[in-house]
């Protein structure tokens, strides 16, 4: 059974800085999996934040995170997200996604993300982020 545990959520002011992680385990083949980070606000609907291919390649970063926040790889099934810059806005409970097949990690998978097409399989149960002004 596949599960995903997020971590390193907290409280921090403005301007401060946060490492999320994420670690996906049950998956019993030796694919190559899409991992992202999502997160959803109170009152506003669920938004992309970033996505990594464990395949390699560049990741994928909504224009919210480009510039503040890094998706990184952490070992097999883990992806971390490091966010610097916290601004006010950021506040949110963050979730980690997976999947995995033949989209994961083609030439348009980071289009896919970008457009709400990639077909997240699996999702973390999510790590509250509050960030003060």
């Amino acid at each position: 059974q596949v599960q995903l545990v997020e971590s390193g959520g907290g409280a921090v002011q403005a301007g401060g800085s946060l490492r999320l992680s994420c670690l996906a385990t049950g998956y019993t083949e030796n694919w190559f999996l899409c991992l992202g980070w999502f997160r959803q606000a109170p009152g506003k609907e669920r938004e992309k934040v970033a996505a990594i291919y464990e395949g390699g390649g560049d990741p994928y970063y909504a224009d919210s995170a480009q510039g503040r926040f890094t998706i990184s790889l952490g070992g097999r099934h883990g992806v971390y997200l490091q966010m610097h810059s916290l601004k006010p806005e950021d506040t949110a409970i963050y979730y980690c996604a997976t999947y995995w097949g033949e989209a994961c990690g083609g030439p348009g998978w980071a289009r896919d993300v970008a457009s709400g097409r990639a077909a997240f399989q699996y999702w973390g149960r999510g790590t509250q982020v509050n960030v003060s002004s």
